[in-house]
C-alpha cells in the first residue's frame, strides 16, 4: 500500500495548497517594495490554463544573472548527490550516468530556449482608472546590437500590448530608425492601442542614458554617431525653459558619475530607472535600489522602469505608471509632449513604478538559496485559479502516468 501511494504529485500538490496561507500580491511598489492598490496584475485565460509552465517561465525569466547562476550551480550539485547516492545503492554502469547528465543538460537548454523564445499568453497590468498610462520607458527592436533577430517595431508593439502597456519608447542603440517606422504606425487618438515613442540610449561619461524624442525633438545633442551624449549641445539645448530635452538614467552604476539637473532652464539627469526588466541590470539596479531611491528623492529626479526588452521572453517585468487627465484622447505627439512635461516638473513624485515580486537575490544568502527561494516566491504569488489549474495538471499527469503504466504492464 505504500509504494502504490503517489508520493510525489501528493506532496507538490500539499505545497501548492499549503502556500496559499502566505499568499502576497505578484506586484508591488519597485521605489517602496509595498503593495500596489491603483493597479493588479491579470492572467488571461491561456496563461491560467497553462499556469505550471505560465508561473515557471516567467519565475525563470524575472531572475537576475547572478540568481541564474545560482540556480544551475545548486541544480548541478543536487543532480551529482542523486547520482552518487544511485551508485551505492545500486550498481550503475558509466552509459547510465553519461545518459542522465545528457538529459539534464538537455531539460535545462530546452527550459531556457522555451522562457526566451516560446509564444504564450503574457499577465498583464491593469488598472481601473482610466487617467493612468502604463509606461515602458526602455525597449529595444533587433536595430539594437543585441536585439533578437527580426524583432520590429510592430513586434515591440505587440509585446507590450500583451503585457498591459499603453505607451513604449523605443530606445535602440544609436539609432531611431525602428522608432521613427513604429510610430507612423500609432494609432489615433492615443487610447486606441499601444503608442510607440521615440527615443534613443546612448552612453554619457560611461554611464547608459535614455533621451526621449531625440534626433525628433531635439537634433544636435549626440556625437555623429548617436552614441555618445554631446554636453556642450546638451548645454545650450536646456537653455530653453520648458524644452529641456529629457535625460533618463538607465541601470546606475556609479550614481556621482552624471550630473543631475538642477532645476528649468539646467542640463542633466531627469528621470533615474529604479526597475530594469535585464537579468544583468536586475542585479545592478537591485542592489542599489535604496541608494537610488535616496537619490530620486534628494534630487527630485521622476523615477522610471524599463522592461529593458530586447525581443527575449514572454514576461512583462515592470510598467510606470502615470496619471495624465486625458490622455487617451490626446494625438501621439500631444502624448509625448505631457509625458516629457511631467518628467521635468513631477520629479519624486510624478509616477510609480511597479514591478513583478520575486525572490530576493541581492545578497550572498539570498543567492545560496534560489533553488528553493524563487518557487517559494512563485507560489505564493499564485492566484486561486493558478493553484486550480496547478492541481488538476499534476493529477491529470500523475493519472496518465498511472494509465500508461498499467497498460505496460503484464497480464497477471
Amino acid at each position: 500500500m505504500y509504494r502504490r501511494v503517489p508520493w510525489t504529485p501528493l506532496a507538490i500538490s500539499i505545497i501548492v495548497v499549503l502556500s496559499s496561507a502566505f499568499a502576497v500580491s505578484p506586484i508591488r511598489d519597485a521605489a517602496s517594495l509595498a503593495d500596489v492598490s491603483e493597479a493588479y496584475l491579470l492572467r488571461p485565460l491561456g496563461y491560467v490554463v497553462l499556469a505550471p509552465m505560465s508561473d515557471v517561465l516567467d519565475t525563470l525569466t524575472l531572475l537576475s544573472a547572478r540568481q541564474h547562476v545560482a540556480l544551475l550551480l545548486a541544480v548541478v550539485v543536487c543532480f551529482t548527490l542523486w547520482r552518487v547516492a544511485r551508485a551505492t545503492r545500486a550498481s550503475a554502469t558509466r552509459r547510465q550516468h553519461l545518459l542522465a547528465t545528457a538529459a539534464l543538460v538537455v531539460a535545462i537548454v530546452l527550459v531556457y530556449a522555451a522562457a526566451a523564445v516560446l509564444p504564450r499568453p503574457m499577465a498583464a497590468l491593469v488598472s481601473d482608472n482610466a487617467d493612468i498610462a502604463r509606461i515602458d520607458f526602455h525597449s529595444h527592436t533587433s536595430a539594437s546590437h543585441d536585439g533578437r533577430p527580426g524583432w520590429s517595431a510592430e513586434s515591440n508593439r505587440a509585446w507590450h500590448r500583451d503585457g498591459g502597456y499603453d505607451v513604449a519608447y523605443i530606445t535602440d542603440h544609436g539609432t531611431v530608425a525602428a522608432a521613427e517606422r513604429g510610430m507612423v504606425q500609432n494609432p489615433s487618438p492615443a487610447g486606441e492601442g499601444v503608442i510607440l515613442l521615440q527615443g534613443i540610449e546612448v552612453t554619457w561619461t560611461g554611464e547608459h542614458v535614455a533621451i526621449l524624442s531625440a534626433e525628433r525633438r531635439y537634433r544636435g545633442i549626440l556625437t555623429e554617431n548617436l552614441r555618445d551624449v554631446d554636453e556642450q549641445s546638451l548645454r545650450l539645448a536646456s537653455l530653453i525653459s520648458g524644452r529641456e530635452p529629457v535625460v533618463i538614467w538607465n541601470h546606475p552604476h556609479q550614481l556621482t558619475r552624471l550630473p543631475v539637473a538642477s532645476g528649468p532652464g539646467t542640463p542633466g539627469v531627469r528621470g533615474i530607472e529604479v526597475s530594469n526588466g535585464a537579468p544583468d541590470s536586475r542585479d545592478e539596479v537591485g542592489r542599489r535600489r535604496a541608494a537610488i531611491v535616496a537619490l530620486a528623492e534628494k534630487k527630485n529626479l521622476t523615477m522610471t522602469g524599463g522592461s529593458d526588452n530586447h525581443g527575449w521572453g514572454s514576461t512583462a517585468p515592470n510598467w510606470t505608471l502615470m496619471l495624465i487627465f486625458g490622455w487617451r484622447g490626446m494625438s501621439p505627439d500631444s502624448l509625448a509632449s505631457t509625458i516629457d512635461d511631467v518628467v521635468r516638473k513631477g520629479g519624486f513624485g510624478g509616477t510609480r513604478v511597479v514591478e513583478r515580486r520575486v525572490a530576493d537575490g541581492t545578497t550572498n544568502l539570498a543567492l545560496a538559496f534560489t533553488l528553493f527561494s524563487a518557487p517559494a516566491r512563485m507560489l505564493t504569488t499564485l492566484s486561486n485559479d493558478e493553484r486550480t489549474s496547478w492541481l488538476i495538471w499534476i493529477w491529470l499527469i500523475t493519472a496518465t502516468a498511472w494509465w500508461l503504466h498499467r497498460r505496460r504492464a503484464p497480464a497477471a
